[in-house]
């Protein structure tokens, strides 16, 4: 059996009862950090919380050498652990797609995502987010500014009168993660004077949600990461309310997005 276990947002503690009880009675547990981090832990607290030894694989142990993994799973109850759910990144659906293939039983415990906490903390009406994208840092896409596939994202979801998720560049090897204020500071040359919601350590105890233009949260410290930013699309009387009250929006600036 492989199960993927999702560890949710922020730390050791995020993970589900259920996911706690997969992870704790497996006979082996693999996890990768790649895709995304739990920046509130560390791979030894999260072993000595649950009580058990945890084998980090690189994207390429995953990818393109998924033997042992598979093999631990053909053998006894394997658990392949990943930040928040384990279904949103395609790598596992293929490595999922694998185990079938070699006729291992899979299971899934989802984690919280990223996705929900954005709409949760800022009281946009999750149904209302069009299609997700993510901002590279420059170096990563060979070019400057903004990629022309961003920017074409968020203009359909604005004609849509939707919101947009925008997942920030995370480089894990090299421990470097997209700020906030950097993304606003890229998507200001594209946007200006646009409504963004800034939200930070989602998952944590102290999660920071901030609503202003871009130009203003470029000039901003949001603390450590994980970051997200939210471009609102037209706004539902309790969406305007709930990013002045709990992100600090201008009413100025939610007013003209009203509908």
């Amino acid at each position: 059996m492989l199960t993927f276990v999702g560890l949710g947002l922020y730390d050791e503690r995020s993970i589900t009862v259920a996911g706690r009880e997969h992870l704790r009675a497996a006979d082996r547990a693999f996890a990768e950090f790649y895709t995304a981090k739990l920046v509130g832990t560390s791979i030894g607290d999260l072993e000595a919380h649950h009580g058990v030894d945890i084998e980090v694989r690189e994207r390429t142990g995953v990818e393109q050498d998924p033997g042992p993994i598979l093999d631990a799973a053909a053998d006894g109850d394997a658990v392949f652990l990943t930040a928040g759910d384990p279904m949103i990144s395609t790598t596992h659906v293929d490595l999922r797609l694998r185990a079938h293939d070699r006729g291992i039983d899979t299971r899934v415990v989802h984690g919280t995502t990223a996705q929900t906490a954005a709409s949760s903390l800022t009281g946009l009406q999750n149904y209302r987010f069009g299609k997700a994208t993510t901002l590279p840092f420059e170096r990563a896409h060979g070019g400057t500014g903004v990629p022309d596939s961003v920017v074409e994202t968020v203009t359909d979801n604005a004609d849509r009168g939707l919101h947009t998720l925008v997942y920030l560049d995370i480089k894990a090897a090299d421990d470097d993660y997209m700020t906030a204020d950097v993304a606003a500071d890229l998507l200001a040359a594209e946007y200006d004077q646009r409504l963004a919601v800034a939200v930070c350590q989602a998952g944590s105890s102290d999660p920071s949600v901030v609503a202003d233009d871009l130009p203003v949260l470029a000039d901003r410290d949001f603390g450590p990461p994980l970051h997200l930013l939210v471009l609102p699309g037209d706004l539902h009387l309790l969406e305007r309310d709930a990013l002045v009250e709990l992100a600090g929006a201008p009413e100025t600036l939610v007013a003209n997005r009203t509908i």
